[in-house]
């Protein structure tokens, strides 16, 4: 095999390499025996046809396309290999050459993958996050379990902000009602921003029986054609109107939340606690943030392959799909209950698709400048690991688990935790306002 490489661009290039005359030679003898077994010509039997009377009527050129499409891809593969290249994409190939008892010659465009200049990753500064639990935090949180018993009661007063309101409405845009504008018993409360925006305010100070006519303007971007940006009026009638109930925060309350503790004080001490622990992930995960986002920055990568940015875009909507299935909810359920289709969904994952290649691009980096490798160890326990989470036997995970990709994802962690645990916190410096 002859190959010869050309760089077109930062991340582009041509490649021409041969198949020599002895693998196309087999390769033509085997496309043959495939087709001999269909051939139909008159004098013959089926599948009897000699190779020379094949040749004589259709010619050995019928034979090329096959043959090629079998012989290319290791043929590209090896190609790539002796050129010490690493595309990251499907090529686009040109045949150059398919002559006769001669080498076939083949040009690929390929996308390669781009290359990184490393800059700062170790003990970079990160801004100190705040770790600290007050007592007022841990006052909302025993107010939000009272809340979560609230029970709601009927009330004769006006409805205020946070009240709930039994409602049946009907939507007009001028004289006539429109679909999806229509609801009974609805239950709304007020203050949730559930409904179109002007609508709740409107219903504040309303009582039971009352009915009460509401105009709004739908948004600009509304899901509806026929109603974005239009106004509408509700005809609304109020069945009733119902307060929350909070309950006497004593030790009963305690020992009906089923929480394991008996008094008041239990319950804040175990508040507190999980409120300690939420704000340490929180803390750490935003700290590991801006360190792995400061070493991708510090990092100078010429271009992002379209391609690349592609691939990751529909790589994570595939994750995100399959955790909706995992939950009992197909695509189209998702984008039924959402008011979006798969195009929305494409969108949502391209705004972070750039910086994800980025990310795995440093860190793919890092691996190799540090020479960070998986042990027998690493894959023992990251293989337990997945067995947990996902609920697998440990050979079960073995068998859906390519070494390959075991020890680069290993690696790549490898690489994180020498940036987040480097990383330094240091107090955000504040302008001097003098």
């Amino acid at each position: 095999m002859s190959t010869t490489f050309e760089k077109t661009g930062p991340t582009s290039g041509r490649l021409e390499f041969t198949i020599d005359q002895e693998t196309v030679k087999q390769g033509l003898d085997k496309t043959f025996k495939k087709v001999q077994k269909n051939l139909n010509v008159p004098g013959f039997r089926k599948g009897r046809v000699p190779r020379k009377i094949f040749e004589q009527q259709f010619g050995e050129a019928a034979l090329y396309e096959d043959t090629l499409n079998d012989l290319l891809p290791a043929a590209y593969s090896k190609a790539v290999e002796e050129a010490g290249i690493e595309p990251v994409a499907q090529p686009s190939i040109d045949i150059k050459s398919v002559e006769k008892n001669q080498d076939w010659e083949l040009i690929a465009e390929v996308t390669l993958k781009p290359e990184v200049e490393l800059g700062d990753y170790k003990e970079l500064e990160v801004t100190k996050q705040d770790r600290d639990v007050s007592d007022a935090d841990v006052e909302d949180a025993l107010e939000r379990r009272r809340e979560s018993q609230a029970e709601l009661v009927v009330k004769e007063d006006a409805a205020e902000n946070g009240d709930t309101v039994v409602i049946d409405f009907e939507g007009f845009k001028g004289d006539e009602a429109f679909e999806g504008g229509k609801g009974e018993n609805h239950s709304l409360v007020l203050g949730s921003n559930s409904f179109i925006p002007g609508f709740e305010e409107q219903l504040v100070g309303v009582k039971a029986n009352d009915e009460k006519e509401v105009t709004v303007t739908f948004p600009e971007e509304y899901h509806s054609e026929d109603l974005a940006g239009q106004e509408a009026v509700f005809k609304v009638k109020v069945h009733e109107v119902k307060s929350k109930e909070l309950p006497e925060l004593d030790d009963e309350f305690v020992k009906d939340l089923d929480e394991d503790v008996e008094t008041v004080d239990e319950l804040k001490e175990k508040i507190r606690k999980e409120l300690v622990e939420r704000k340490e992930t929180a803390a750490n995960d935003a700290r590991d943030d801006e360190a792995i986002r400061k070493a991708v920055e510090n990092a100078k990568i010429d271009e992002i392959p379209h391609d690349m940015a592609h691939d990751e875009v529909h790589r994570q909507m595939d994750m995100f799909l399959n955790n909706m299935k995992q939950q009992g909810i197909s695509p189209e359920m998702y984008y039924q209950m959402t008011n979006s289709t798969e195009a929305d969904l494409h969108k949502q994952f391209e705004v972070d698709a750039e910086f994800n290649v980025r990310t795995n691009l440093v860190l793919e980096a890092i691996v190799e400048a540090e020479k960070l490798e998986a042990t027998e160890e690493d894959r023992e326990k990251e293989v337990e690991e997945l067995a947990k989470q996902y609920n697998m036997d440990i050979e079960q995970v073995r068998t859906v688990l390519s070494p390959e990709l075991l020890n680069r994802d290993i690696s790549l962690k490898k690489a994180i935790d020498l940036i987040t645990t480097t990383a330094k916190e240091t107090l955000e410096a504040e302008a001097d306002s003098e």
